[in-house]
């Protein structure tokens, strides 16, 4: 392993995060190029007039299916071979963000919203296309939060699946002030200097500060990494151990495929999927184990003219034989 390989996995691993430069000399030119191509998609003057004072930002997803220099930043050969050997799986983007102002964000950790199991199979990489201090919004985190454990809905009393409306971050954000005055947590500010990269691991907690200059921009963008044979879900929108996991459908933007997810090795079955899905699965009494239904769904059960329940608790679940035809 080379001494910058070293010196970032060091980082990374200790403090949660590592900074280098964006490993591509026509840097300057893309990004410049892609200010031009996002500018007509914000709203620049409604948000000095009042997004900016209610701490919003503005924000365009996925923009690499339309912009091939946002694609390029993705999928630069060199940070997926660098990640692929951090994380010793295979690296690929499923997610850009790119932003023109500061996102003032609450900090938060992005577990609760990519998370993977194994845990942890995650990062986000950030590279500023405008140079950045104090006055136009910087990000901030806090070191070694990382090696916190991953807080979902249960730490928080939360069932998902019995509330009315669609969670956000807010419901835990309580949490996370109390993690941080409990730990004795300072942040710290990354003034970055334009094609400047950071890199932070999944359970990072940070966000955006307060942009103290509204007429200045921002221009930044992050793409989020996933990385091979896991399971790959939204933890804030789960309630596993109630029959509810939000599983996510990628796509890897490297190679424009559809990625499973994988358990071992196995591809999590998409009945299960569209079983779990939130929202399907409020337990009603018709959803119970049927007898009639299991033999009519298996006829060499039926015809072998065993018992339906013993048959599916001793070979059913095993075999994964279906409940219903």
């Amino acid at each position: 392993m080379d001494e910058e390989t070293r010196r970032i996995a060091f980082e990374l691993a200790v403090k949660g995060y590592a900074v280098l430069d964006f490993p591509d000399a026509g840097f300057a030119g893309m990004a410049d190029s892609i200010k031009a191509n996002l500018h007509a998609h914000y709203d620049f003057d409604g948000w000095r007039t009042h997004g900016h004072a209610a701490g919003i930002s503005l924000r365009v997803q996925d923009a690499w299916t339309f912009d091939e220099n946002v694609k390029r930043i993705a999928c630069n050969e060199h940070i997926v071979a660098l990640l692929s050997r951090l994380y010793g799986r295979q690296a690929w983007p499923f997610q850009t963000l790119n932003f023109p102002v500061g996102t003032q964000q609450h900090y938060h950790t992005d577990s609760i919203h990519f998370s993977s199991s194994p845990e942890r199979f995650m990062c986000g990489v950030w590279v500023a296309m405008e140079d950045i201090d104090e006055t136009n919004g910087p990000l901030m985190y806090f070191p070694g939060s990382h090696r916190w454990p991953i807080y979902t809905n249960e730490h928080i009393g939360k069932c998902i699946a019995e509330l009315d409306g669609t969670p956000t971050q807010a419901i835990y954000e309580a949490m996370w002030r109390d993690l941080v005055e409990a730990q004795g947590m300072q942040p710290e500010y990354f003034h970055a200097k334009k094609g400047q990269v950071l890199i932070w691991a999944a359970n990072l907690m940070h966000g955006g500060t307060k942009q103290l200059d509204p007429s200045r921009t921002r221009w930044s963008q992050v793409t989020h990494y996933f990385f091979d044979n896991c399971a790959y879900y939204t933890p804030m929108m789960s309630d596993p151990f109630y029959g509810s996991i939000a599983f996510r459908t990628l796509t890897n933007i490297v190679t424009g495929e559809p990625v499973p997810g994988r358990v071992a090795g196995h591809e999590v079955p998409s009945r299960f999927i569209e079983a779990t899905t939130p929202g399907q699965t409020k337990w009603r009494e018709e959803d119970a184990f049927d007898p009639q239904l299991y033999l009519l769904a298996n006829p060499d059960v039926a015809a072998a003219g065993v018992d339906p329940a013993q048959h599916y608790l001793q070979h059913g679940v095993r075999e994964k034989r279906r409940l219903r035809p």
